[in-house]
């Protein structure tokens, strides 16, 4: 089993900048996809961007495309996604979370909102 725990949300001005990080235990986390949700009130969680075992592919919502990148450093089990350009439409409880890559491509995780294991979130507010 997986344990992803999420941190570095917090309030943010318009336009502003971020980087969330997840922090990832257990055993094989070489052999999972791992990807970032989120889910703003009243609204059904999405994709926002997914990333593959070794870093080589990933995928981004149209809404954050050119804003937000996702990256992975294995050796210390922890995946990143730095926000750029924020919107208050970013606001929403961000979450992290992994599947094993086998099981679908970045794009199909993200789309559908496939993980097998997922983190408790964190909250990004963006507002003046």
């Amino acid at each position: 089993q997986l344990q992803l725990v999420e941190s570095g949300g917090g309030l943010v001005q318009p336009g502003g900048s971020l980087r969330l990080s997840c922090a990832v235990s257990g055993f094989g986390l070489n052999n999972y996809a791992i990807g970032w949700f989120r889910q703003a009130p009243g609204k059904e969680r999405e994709g926002v961007s997914c990333i593959s075992t070794s870093g080589g592919r990933t995928y981004y919502a149209d809404s954050v495309k050119g804003r937000f990148t996702i990256s992975r450093d294995n050796a210390k089990n922890t995946v990143y996604l730095q926000m750029n350009s924020l919107k208050p439409e970013d606001t929403a409880i961000y979450y992290c979370a992994a599947l094993p890559a086998i099981a679908a491509t970045v794009q199909d995780m993200c789309v559908r909102t496939r993980s097998s294991y997922w983190g408790r979130g964190a909250q990004l507010t963006v507002s003046s």
